[in-house]
């Protein structure tokens, strides 16, 4: 039986994959600290509930988004050690 696979890893683009993972990420940040502001400001419409949850997810985004980073770059760093 086949694995299903995401529609990134089907065409084999990578870097497309890795923008696009960025990309949400800053936009989780944006929209927390956009919420964090209406806080601040007073908006009736804006809870100190969701304003902590979008805070923790940007976060956690943030944190995944490091952990890949420091992967890539000790990946990159081995290979660039190895001898021929």
């Amino acid at each position: 039986m086949p694995i299903q696979q995401g529609k990134a890893v089907e065409k084999g683009d990578f870097s497309s994959a890795l923008t696009n993972a960025l990309k949400s990420v800053s936009s989780t940040q944006n929209n927390a600290t956009e919420l964090q502001r209406q806080v601040q400001l007073d908006n009736p419409t804006v809870s100190i509930e969701e304003t902590m949850v979008a805070m923790q997810k940007a976060q956690i985004g943030f944190q995944a988004t490091l952990q890949v980073r420091n992967k890539l770059v000790q990946a990159y760093s081995d290979i660039m050690n190895m001898s021929v």
